[in-house]
This record gives structure tokens, C-alpha cells and sequence, in this order.
């Protein structure tokens, strides 16, 4: 990861922005399991800026998305105490003013970001996602589940991001989230072994 970090120049890269917090009661009382959650966001010119709609986007996104999986993922890691405490992971990209929302998801939606942000951060699962075209400052909700077991809901929470400055019109913010453990007080069942819900059998049940 530190190699490909190394090329940070050579994709107009801004600013950094790591955001971390805990929970340490809710409702009143300690989870039983409290977990740390973390985002980082990249803030790099808007590759594609001016370009017709038309325009093919594969030569950027191999150029600049790998060195933004490895730099927020570097970070993500130190922010969390390693990725092996990573339980959960997401993804999202905000896309300035000047840009399409196409290119938001052109850095994100890809496997030189995606298959490399997994592997770094020993997951298994596709990655959760977001994007949106907003003005510098807006927050971004991004959601998150568990890196290896999709269906496991304890793991679905999200992590609110922001960059106060960023994008400016002619920038993208790209972030990689994650969380060490599940939401609080998790008491909502797991997909794996739910009963099978249908309108059929629901109406049985309220008749």
C-alpha cells in the first residue's frame, strides 16, 4: 500500500481528512461491545472536468483510483488498530458542482478501487456505497456493513462524513469508512436466519 501511496502527487491530491469516534453509552447503558468507527476522505481535482458526456473514463479510474484505495486504506487501518479489528467497511464519493455524478462513481465503482480496498482490508463482501453531486461542506452519509458476512445486520450502520472546504466545484471527495464492531445494544435478527416473509403468510398472521 505504501508504494502505491507514494504516486499522491501525481493525482492533484488536496487534503486528507480522518474523522474517528466511539460510542460509549446508548440508551443509558455501555454496549456490551463498543465500536470504533473511522473515515477518510481524499479531496482530488475532478479528473474528467469539461469533458463531453461521451467521454470514456477507464484511463483515469486506472490511473487514480488505486492510489486512493491505498491511501485512505492505509489510513483506515492506523485509525482502527489494524485491519484484522475491521469488521465492517463502506464506501462513497461526493462530486463538485462542475463534475457529473458519473464521475463520482467512476473513482469508486470500479475494481481499481473496490477489489483493492477489500483486499487490503481482508474483506469479502462487495463494498456498501454512496455517492452524490453536492456543494463544498455537505455531509455524506455512508453506509456500512459487515466485510465478510453481507447479511450479518448488527454490522449495517453508517458513518456521517464531511470536509468542510470540499468538493469544490471542480474536485471529488472519495472516502473509505469502516467500524471495529457492530451497532449498539444489536437485537434485530440476522438475515441468514429470518423466517421467510411473504405477503401470503403475513396475511395468516394479521387476520
Amino acid at each position: 500500500m505504501q508504494e502505491i501511496a507514494t504516486n499522491a502527487p501525481r493525482i492533484d491530491l488536496r487534503k486528507l481528512v480522518t474523522y474517528r469516534d466511539v460510542v460509549v453509552t446508548e440508551a443509558g447503558a455501555r454496549p456490551d461491545r463498543p465500536a470504533h468507527r473511522a473515515s477518510v476522505a481524499a479531496v482530488v481535482r475532478n479528473p474528467w472536468l469539461g469533458t463531453p458526456p461521451r467521454t470514456d473514463l477507464s484511463r483515469e479510474q486506472a490511473r487514480v483510483a488505486p492510489v486512493l484505495a491505498g491511501l485512505l486504506t492505509d489510513r483506515l487501518i492506523a485509525a482502527l488498530g489494524g485491519a484484522d479489528r475491521i469488521e465492517a467497511f463502506g464506501k462513497a464519493a461526493i462530486v463538485g458542482t462542475g463534475g457529473e455524478i458519473e464521475h463520482a462513481g467512476a473513482l469508486i465503482h470500479t475494481p481499481f478501487f473496490g477489489d483493492l480496498v477489500r483486499e487490503f482490508l481482508e474483506g469479502e463482501s462487495i463494498i456498501c456505497f454512496a455517492d452524490a453531486r453536492a456543494e463544498a461542506g455537505e455531509d455524506l452519509v455512508v453506509p456500512l456493513w459487515h466485510k465478510t458476512r453481507a447479511a450479518t445486520r448488527s454490522h449495517y450502520q453508517t458513518v456521517t462524513a464531511r470536509v468542510s472546504d470540499a468538493p469544490r466545484a471542480d474536485e471529488i471527495v472519495v472516502i473509505a469508512a469502516a467500524s471495529t464492531g457492530p451497532r449498539p445494544h444489536p437485537r434485530i435478527g440476522d438475515r441468514t436466519t429470518d423466517s421467510a416473509v411473504t405477503s401470503e403468510n403475513l396475511e395468516r398472521v394479521l387476520t
